[in-house]
């Protein structure tokens, strides 16, 4: 009687044991669904079909879950580091039929209880769930310290994952979540993504492919890094709204081909940066054939690349964000200046777009040379690019820049067919402002960046209109006729024509 009692009590601490540990556990949704695992060090890992009386050494092993709802436990004592731990190159994964859901923390593969929020080594769970098209279910991720790269590309390709798993780290590392889900074919719903800090490539190509999700999470990064957002959309053809991005200062690359072939989306976020940075919104909306409105671009001052083929191919945009650029980028080549073509491509295949205007006063630098051939006919994106910034827009519009910018049509310059108007923007500096300019359209004539009062006055001296001026602040006159005025604000005096 002792003995079966004490028996019975060894048995009823295994299996609080087992139910008190967070094992990763795969669960059977059809009959005779199975799994394997194989890669860097498969040796360390365990399964339990008992509900973890027993185990045994999952390497090389298929395991058969005879019976839907048949359920799997693992395990694994892996505290140095559970996948990539001899070359980022070499990581383990786990291969599938049938259909699985996997619930329990994916951290017992490392602590043998799925207690630990710690990753212990880079690449740890690189693609660990790659290709799995039979997993119906994420199991938890409730690691707090990332390492890099350690969700590389984790769930890509698992096609019937329909929602994603809570994310709670609020510490990003390079790469940590970079093409995560990407080719999730039916993922609906993805994780809330709240932190304001990002490392280089921490979103890189999460949701790629994602050809079902309809909403994106909020993005309220205010801190941004190198290549954070590259293709992070890219190819969610389902998504028809994007997230507000709120960042006013840029880093290199970080918005990359963000919302690439989007073919839902319909207008674009604001884009409130007045910073820019190399490369920073190219490709961004690349092909976005459904992209009916544009957002402003607020920046005055440019970087190399900045606005590369933003809108190629957005057909349905019938209207370019103003350019307000007065001067192009310069770059130092050994000891030369080159004027850069900031706008290389810009609006490359927009076939509906009929209205651009422009601020700067010459045009960019960059035409390949032989008037649009490139050096070798194996670089693909120099061929599309060196079409033309304009290259098959709407065959009319209208083309609206400083008089000062010479009048030259092509792909490259104005495009053919279109009509030119001018205004003067003279670009003059007061004492008051580092700013200050003067334009016109038409009969409305345009001050910005007057800080004191600003009078207009005809060739008679007669006051026709005053306004109080404010740092960068636009002030609009509309003039009771053409003709030659005078602008007075402060100290400075300046006359301008109106026509």
């Amino acid at each position: 009687m002792i003995k079966r009692f004490t028996l019975l009590l060894m048995l009823l601490g295994t299996c609080c044991l087992a139910s008190a540990a967070n094992y990763l556990t795969f669960t059977a949704e059809t009959d005779r669904s199975s799994f394997s695992i194989k890669g860097d060090k498969p040796h360390d890992l365990q399964y339990s079909l008992d509900n973890g009386e027993t185990w045994t050494p999952l390497a090389g092993m298929i395991v058969v879950l005879q019976e839907k709802g048949d359920k799997a436990l693992l395990r694994g004592n892996n505290p140095q580091g559970f996948s990539g731990v001899s070359s980022p190159s070499s990581f383990t994964k786990f291969s599938m039929t049938g259909s699985i859901a996997a619930s329990g923390s994916v951290m017992s593969l490392v602590d043998n209880k799925g207690e630990s929020v710690t990753i212990p080594n880079d690449f740890c769970f690189r693609e660990l769930f790659s290709g799995c098209s039979s997993l119906t279910q994420a199991p938890e991720l409730p690691a707090t310290e990332l390492t890099l790269k350690c969700y590389l590309g984790m769930f890509s390709g698992c096609s019937n994952l329909t929602q994603a798993p809570v994310l709670p780290a609020t510490n990003l590392t390079e790469g940590c979540y970079m093409g995560m889900f990407g080719e999730c074919s039916n993922l609906t719903q993805a994780p809330e993504l709240p932190v304001t800090k990002l490392a280089p490539y921490c979103y890189a190509k999460m949701f790629r492919e994602c050809s079902n999700l309809t909403q994106a999470p909020t993005l309220p990064a205010m801190d941004l890094a190198s290549n954070c957002y590259l293709e992070m959309f890219s190819y969610c053809t389902s998504l028809a709204q994007a997230p507000a991005l709120p960042a006013t200062q840029m880093a290199d690359n970080c918005y990359y081909y963000m919302f690439s072939n989007c073919t839902n989306l319909t207008q674009a976020p604001t884009l409130p940066a007045t910073e820019l940075a190399e490369r920073c919104y190219s490709e961004m909306f690349i092909d976005c054939f459904s992209l009916t409105q544009a957002p402003e671009l607020p920046a005055t001052k440019l970087a190399m690349n900045c606005y590369t083929r933003m809108f190629s191919g957005c057909s349905s945009l019938t209207q370019a964000p103003e350019l307000l650029a007065t001067e192009p980028t310069v770059i130092v080549s050994d000891d030369e200046e080159i004027v850069a073509d900031d706008y290389l491509g810009m609006f490359y295949g927009c076939t509906n777009l009929s209205y651009i205007k422009v601020n700067f006063t010459q045009w960019s630098g960059g035409i390949p040379d032989g008037d649009g051939e490139c050096p070798t006919e194996i670089d693909k994106e120099c061929v599309e690019i060196a079409k033309g910034w304009v290259y098959n827009v709407a065959p009319t519009g209208t083309f609206v820049c400083p008089k000062e910018l010479s009048e030259e049509y092509g792909p490259h310059r104005i495009p053919q067919g279109w009509t030119m108007q001018t205004f003067e923007h003279a670009g003059t500096k007061s004492l008051a402002s580092t700013d200050f300019s003067i334009w016109n359209e038409g009969r409305t004539l345009f001050v910005r960046g007057a800080e004191s009062l600003v009078e207009v006055y005809n060739l008679n001296g007669q006051l026709l209109r005053a306004a109080q001026g404010k740092n960068n602040e636009t002030i609009r006159f509309i003039m009771p006729a053409e003709g030659t005025y005078i602008v007075k604000s402060g100290s400075m005096s300046q006359k301008t024509r109106v026509d």
